[in-house]
């Protein structure tokens, strides 16, 4: 029976939750006209994205079934679920959830309009037995603009035709059906909406007509009398009013599913017939390429073309709230390069060069990019990670080099790569934050993408006329390669004698100016933690991450140490799964979840990531070991799901049903990863070609082939080293004009150096200190010309 009240009881509802990032499915259409981007997971849809790709709108939406009596059953809990796509590489989707009873079976077809900003499922609803009488029921909970509190939903209709629809701020959706509504009804979730109904009375006795500022769902009858053969069409129209929203979802309908579905795979397949340049060598890995491609487009910004987020998901979303605003529906930049250099690889030069205008135009008045940023190039956090100011300009390059663009356009880019470099020469090389956004100091991997792009910028700058900078540019990238084995390679540990191996690289090595002995002694903290565990010796931390002075090519993969490091790597941090070699992204990882399987909150136990796998095999096949590299290509494509969906962790532990957490495959965290499909798409090329893709070429010929070795030792204010070996020069590098005065006979004699303006920020004066013996200390002080005094103290470097 109807209850009088019109407004629902139970305001605000339950503290909103986000849903499972376990997705089996995303898409959107290949166009800029529609603006809706949608995920799938557990049969149903999950986060609908309008109208930008960083704006989730809803939480979830999928059917209930009851037979008015004792029965109850939801899609997404109850029944088996397979999913396939209405046509390869195409992110259009046909599920089908079978009752785990076995007395009904859902038949879905989800796709987005590619004419307007609506989600369409053509749905067939199909009972076991022909005396069977069920009541079908569409559940959605809205949570417009990246927040599940605050939400309004009510019933109404848009030019007589009922709908359920929900607003907050200048966003609003609209739930439409091809056939009648039976009964309608919203609530607040967990108080009054529509499932708590269904699951008490299996039938809807609740039809509220309003739910205010809460954490609200819409419910709808389908009426199944009216729905031919079962079959029926949702339609969920959004628009910045509820007149939008409910003008497309009806016009949707209108245009009719097959018309929409034509329309959306047509253009979808005419991008994979223009972009996917690498031949398919068996039908197992077709799905998975052409999917991959997928990804990175879908995850592409409309209003800002070139941006991209890193993933259509919250990582534990069943677990996290408003407050996790971002998930990874936001732009890292370091994400954003390799998804633009697998567009590269895939042939898709077009999609690469938007990305590169993307950057060009959110880079910081500084130089730099932002940690992470919502699609409009707002800072979200402001951490500083070093690498991703020095990416851009290696994606640059590369478009370069593999004819993405020619020498005029890459002229156009200049004054994003020197403002870059500028942000490098004058902050690096420590990095506030390492590639996994945790630790200060020097980091394997962010050298070599810095060193990598200093080089790369060095040819930029020539073909602007600017020898002097470029000189400066690869000075100061042989300097800083010179110094990675005394800033991060650790002898002689209790860890090496252990491993039997004479040293390593270090995960991550303290600053200089700290209070080691060494920058690879001493403690760093490690993130997500429980409080009192976080510190650990920096020599007992141990990463892949060191087999980037490989892929960017400082290293041979045959020196020693970092054939010592690959034993330490997979001594401590390589684990055999049912479908191949994974390795965790360091000892003592906190990210992911807890041993008994529960969430991520705060802290956890790192888990293993498919793309550390695919960054191995491009190791593997610059060793000269193309058969292990493909065996691990083939370890990689297993980590995908059903949907072909590559995730950001897989569990390395025992099962956990109860959990979803199974050995080998998806945990919890983002799936999709973009960069894990990048990855993948760029060793399908490296495995082509039989090199590595990205490798740069400046790197290899300066340091593998050339051996070059640097003349120079530099000092400046945040990187004030405390030694220079014998047989060196100390720079001095100071970021304004001054008079350098410096003895090494404790002032019974000196010496003054004018500084030499780089036009980078920095001013250098070279002192002679190479035949300086060992044991002798450099003693220096500055005069600042400009502001007409002395530096207040003295400073001092050993000779060692």
């Amino acid at each position: 029976m109807k209850e009088e009240t019109k407004d629902a009881p139970g305001w605000p509802g339950i503290s909103a939750r986000w849903t499972s990032s376990a997705k089996s499915g995303a898409g959107t259409a290949l166009n800029r006209v529609s603006r809706v981007w949608f995920t799938l997971s557990h049969g149903i849809l999950n986060e609908i994205y309008y109208p930008r790709a960083d704006l989730a709108c809803t939480r979830d939406m999928g059917l209930i079934v009851t037979d008015g009596r004792s029965f109850f059953s939801e899609e997404k809990r109850h029944t088996r679920q397979e999913v396939d796509f209405l046509a390869q590489g195409v992110p259009a989707y046909r599920l089908t959830n079978t009752c785990l009873q076995n007395l009904y079976r859902i038949e879905k077809e989800v796709l987005a309009d590619p004419g307007r900003d609506t989600v369409v499922q053509r749905i067939r609803f199909q009972p076991a037995g022909e005396s069977a009488e069920f009541h079908l029921y569409a559940l959605l909970a809205s949570h417009l603009g990246n927040h599940g509190a605050g939400n309004t939903a009510w019933l109404g209709d848009y030019k007589g035709v009922p709908m359920l629809f929900a607003s907050r701020d200048a966003l609003a959706l609209a739930l439409a059906c091809s056939v009648p509504w039976k009964k309608r009804s919203v609530g607040f979730v967990g108080t009054s909406d529509g499932w708590q109904d269904l699951m008490t009375h299996k039938l809807m006795t609740w039809q509220y007509e309003r739910a205010e500022n809460g954490n609200v769902a819409v419910t709808g009858e389908v009426d199944l009398a009216a729905a031919k053969d079962g079959l029926f069409v949702l339609a969920i129209g959004f628009g910045t009013n509820p007149a939008e929203a409910g003008l497309r979802a009806i016009s949707s309908l209108h245009e009719g599913f097959e018309t929409l579905k034509s329309k959306y795979t047509q253009e979808w397949q005419s991008w994979q017939k223009t972009c996917c340049s690498v031949p398919r060598p068996g039908p197992s890995t077709d799905a998975l390429y052409n999917m991959s491609m997928s990804v990175l487009k879908i995850h592409g910004e409309k209003r800002f073309p070139g941006g991209m987020i890193a993933s259509l998901s919250v990582p534990w979303g069943f677990a996290k709230g408003d407050n996790d605003l971002g998930g990874y529906h936001l732009v890292w930049p370091r994400d954003l390069v390799e998804a633009a250099g697998a567009l590269i690889a895939g042939g898709a030069l077009e999609d690469a060069l938007q990305v590169l205008e993307y950057l060009r135009s959110t880079q910081e008045a500084e130089g730099n990019w932002n940690q992470n940023m919502w699609m409009d190039g707002t800072p979200y956090w402001t951490g500083i990670q070093m690498d991703e100011t020095a990416f851009p300009v290696l994606l640059l390059d590369l478009a370069y080099r593999k004819g993405a663009l020619n020498q005029k356009r890459v002229e156009d880019f200049w004054p994003m790569v020197y403002k870059a470099v500028r942000f490098l020469v004058c902050n690096g090389p420590v990095t506030q934050e390492d590639r996994w956004e945790e630790d200060p100091g020097y980091s394997p991997f962010t050298l070599a993408v810095e060193i990598a792009a200093l080089l790369a910028a060095a040819d930029f700058a020539d073909l602007n006329k600017e020898s002097r900078m470029a000189q400066f540019l690869r000075e100061t990238a042989d300097e800083w390669n010179e110094g990675i084995e005394r800033w991060t390679y650790a002898k002689d540990s209790d860890l090496a004698r252990k491993l039997g191996v004479e040293g390593y690289y270090v995960r991550i090595a303290l600053p200089e100016t700290s209070d080691a002995a060494s920058p690879s002694l001493g403690f760093v903290a490690i993130k997500n933690r429980p409080p009192g565990t976080s510190l650990s010796p920096a020599t007992h931390i141990i990463s892949p991450d060191a087999l980037a002075l490989v892929r960017f090519g400082l290293r041979s993969a045959q020196d020693a140490c970092i054939q010592n490091t690959v034993k330490a790597i997979d001594a401590a941090l390589k684990v055999e799964t049912p479908h191949g070699s994974a390795w965790h992204r360091y000892d003592e990882d906190g990210y992911g979840e807890h041993e008994d399987g529960s969430p991520f909150d705060g802290t956890g136990t790192g888990r293993l990531w498919p793309l550390l796998t695919g960054e191995r095999a491009h190791f593997e096949l610059a060793s000269g070991r193309a058969g292990i590299a493909k065996e691990l290509l083939k370890t990689m494509e297993a980590f995908a799901n059903e949907g072909y969906l590559l995730p950001e962790q897989i569990w390395d532990s025992g099962d956990i049903p109860e959990r979803e957490l199974f050995f080998g495959k998806p945990s919890g965290s983002a799936m999709p990863l973009v960069w894990a499909h990048a990855e993948y798409i760029k060793l399908r090329r490296s495995l082509e070609e039989g090199s590595v893709f990205d490798t740069p070429p400046q790197t290899v010929k300066r340091y593998v082939e050339g051996k070059t070795e640097s003349p120079y030792v530099a000092w400046r204010f945040n990187h004030k080293i405390r030694s220079i070996p014998s047989r060196k020069t100390l720079r001095i590098e100071v970021q304004g004009k001054a008079r350098v005065r410096w003895t090494s006979d404790n002032w019974d004699t000196f010496q003054d150096n004018s500084t030499e303006d780089t036009g980078l920020g920095l001013h250098v004066a070279d002192l002679p200190t190479k035949d300086l013996g060992a044991g002798r200390a450099v003693l220096f002080t500055f005069y600042w010309p400009e502001a007409g005094c002395w530096e207040s103290e003295n400073f001092e470097v050993r000779v060692t």
